[in-house]
């Protein structure tokens, strides 16, 4: 067999000159290197290509005439795809990302939002979701292009929140994470996620605890009667007890109506659609409770809510209400949601009611989903007793003490 040897000459890459370009009659592909050949069509016309290996499959590139690209302008171009792919990009991919307008993050952000509104579970999180951004987010990387932003970016963004607001963080963190993955997923993105590995770098939060400031359950019946007395508006002071006699967020007790109130069968439903989990909640109203929606009735004359506002009767009270009373009581160290908590502590302690029954009274959904498939029963009576006991216990005297059975 004959031996073959490396030819003689000029090196195989960059075989061509604008001279010997200007040649090339005879139609077929000619190859300059680095990937790149020169196409000559049956009509004459001359074109650029790159051909290489993308993700383990050849594959061409049109790279443009060459009454329009240079020999230069081609060999760097091809060079940067020969680079490109043997880096396991994609050149293709990053040519059509190239020829799209690609989006600011605010743009990105507000795409997002749009396709994914229906999602959200009501309007109020689909708007404190985008709202969040705008407050925290878009005055920083609003208007940088989404594919420029990394992680010294992001980092920017957090640490102006992390330390005075660390829940407010987490939620930022974790919307720019689903924008920056949305941006990839379209191709406008071809690096890493720039959230990611973030928090590493971010000093620890002093207290790691992030439940709600909750008033020992003993102190509860000293402090309904403190809330009684006080100078709040009676629609404020029955709205609050109620939400501590019900043990329910302060959502669903200003969003209370009167189309949730079953008063002939002492229940009150609250619809999925007002409900964290989703799910429709249905609460056992102990006598208190029904005397406060009865005086609550006389006050609110036509409105839809049981709890109207002060000035507008068509909208609910302020999620400021509690607050403010709380503030004007001097209870500064608690929050409204806290009372939660402190009907928990009390169920836990000072009643022999199953685990699941006290969940289920606290609208908590089970963890466990092939448990929660089989367990379709709300424990309603079981609750009526538990709800009715909670009552007793705080509205009576700070020294009484009340359990199921007793």
């Amino acid at each position: 067999m004959r031996k073959r040897h490396k030819p003689h000459g000029r090196h195989p890459q960059q075989r061509f000159t604008a001279v010997a370009i200007r040649a090339k009659t005879t139609p077929g592909r000619y190859a300059d290197g680095n990937g790149l050949y020169l196409v000559v069509d049956p009509s004459g016309a001359q074109r650029w290509i790159w051909r290489g290996v993308i993700h383990g499959k050849r594959s061409d590139l049109g790279l443009g005439s060459t009454t329009l690209v240079s020999l230069a302008t081609a060999r760097e171009k091809a060079l940067s795809c020969r680079r490109l792919a043997r880096d396991g990009g994609n050149p293709k991919a990053e040519r059509i990302r190239a020829t799209r307008q690609i989006p600011t993050f605010k743009e990105a952000a507000e795409r997002w939002h749009t396709e994914h509104g229906k999602a959200f579970k009501n309007a109020k999180h689909a708007a404190q979701w985008l709202s969040s951004l705008e407050r925290d987010v878009f005055p920083t990387i609003g208007q940088q292009r989404v594919d420029t932003i990394a992680s010294g970016d992001v980092l920017k963004v957090l640490t102006a929140v992390w330390i005075e607001k660390p829940e407010t963080a987490r939620r930022l963190k974790q919307r720019m994470k689903l924008v920056f993955d949305w941006a990839k997923a379209s191709g406008f993105r071809s690096t890493d996620n720039p959230t990611d590995g973030v928090t590493k770098v971010l000093p620890r939060h002093k207290n790691g605890d992030s439940h709600h400031a909750a008033l020992p359950y003993p102190k509860v019946p000293t402090f309904l009667t403190t809330l009684r007395s006080c100078n709040a508006s009676e629609t404020v002071r029955e709205a609050f007890e109620v939400l501590i006699l019900t043990a329910t967020r302060t959502n669903e007790v200003l969003g209370a109506q009167w189309s949730e109130i079953d008063h002939g069968a002492a229940v009150w439903t609250i619809p999925g659609s007002r409900m964290k989990s989703g799910r429709a909640h249905r609460i056992p109203l102990s006598d208190r409770v029904l005397e406060l929606f009865a005086r609550a009735r006389e006050r609110s004359g036509d409105s839809l809510y049981v709890f109207p506002g002060q000035k507008i009767r068509t909208k609910p009270l302020s999620n400021m209400s509690f607050l403010m009373t709380l503030r004007r009581l001097k209870y500064t160290d608690i929050t409204a949601h806290g009372f939660r908590s402190s009907f928990r502590d009390w169920a836990a302690e000072r009643t022999n009611v199953p685990r699941d029954v006290c969940e289920t009274a606290l609208a908590h959904v089970k963890k466990d989903k092939a448990e929660a498939a089989y367990n379709r029963t709300d424990l309603f009576e079981k609750r009526r007793d538990l709800m009715t006991s909670w009552a007793r216990f705080a509205t009576g005297t700070p020294a009484t003490v009340v359990a199921i059975g007793a």
